[in-house]
């Protein structure tokens, strides 16, 4: 068993007709996890073109991945705002990236940014072996919610909610190896109200 026929990799082999130790796959095979039924998902586009749509529903979950994701592999070129002032451009890189904010961007399809993240664009490299499809539709939903972040009138906004929004509340600070603990809402209102309460009638 030690010493036995074998060819390296790539190789000559005068057993085969076209010469090739290679052997081409049989058709119709697919490797396992490779089979990709849904190419929209896989791909983000509709025949050539980029659609529109997000493959599943954009929920808190999907749009938190997307935060966490976009602030580990997007926020140090394209700044954790996305307006393209990062810290990597700050240090002389060659070319600024766009801004998301600008009117081109903001009316580019979905399937536009999944294939940037997955082919690269410019000096930009891909980020395919990186970023699974599904990490890289949950940036792309985050993208499109940085965008109406930064674009939102105040129509956008939900009756009843107060602009800006009200300061969140902690309990604890932090010790600088952890994060100081907020307050629940309703404690946070609770404060405030009692902090309103004691104020001099002359204040009020």
């Amino acid at each position: 068993m030690q010493v036995q026929p074998r060819q390296n990799p790539l190789s000559r082999s005068d057993f085969y007709s076209d010469q090739r130790s290679e052997r081409p796959i049989v058709d119709g095979t697919v490797a396992r996890g490779q089979l990709h039924e849904n190419s929209y998902f896989y791909t983000g586009k509709i025949g050539n073109n980029p659609g529109d749509a997000m493959p599943f529903p954009a929920t808190k979950e999907v749009l938190q991945r997307g935060q966490e994701r976009y602030n580990i592999f997007c926020a140090p070129c394209h700044s954790r705002l996305g307006d393209g002032n990062g810290f990597v451009p700050s240090r002389g890189f060659s070319k600024m990236p766009p801004s998301f904010h600008i009117a081109r961007l903001q009316k580019a399809p979905l399937g536009y940014f999944f294939d940037i993240i997955t082919e690269g664009f410019g000096i930009m490299p891909d980020y395919a072996s990186q970023i699974p499809p599904q990490d890289r539709w949950d940036i792309v939903a985050y993208v499109r919610a940085l965008q109406l972040s930064q674009n939102a009138t105040m129509n956008d906004v939900p009756s009843g909610q107060n602009i800006p929004s009200a300061p969140l509340k902690f309990g604890e600070p932090g010790t600088g190896a952890s994060l100081p603990a907020v307050l629940p809402e309703n404690n946070s209102k609770s404060e405030s109200s009692k902090s309103e309460s004691s104020k001099p009638e002359e204040e009020k």
